[in-house]
């Protein structure tokens, strides 16, 4: 049985960004890569 996509929303724009350089992450910019979410 295939699993469902589920398409992730788009970041808002107003996020402060820590340790990116200040540029803003989009979506379309991490396919494909692995990425660690840290809720704390």
């Amino acid at each position: 049985m295939k699993s469902p996509q589920v398409r992730a929303p788009e970041f808002p724009d107003a996020l402060d960004w820590i340790n990116t350089g200040g540029k803003p992450l989009r979506i379309v910019d991490l396919r494909g890569k692995l990425v660690l979410l840290d809720f704390w």
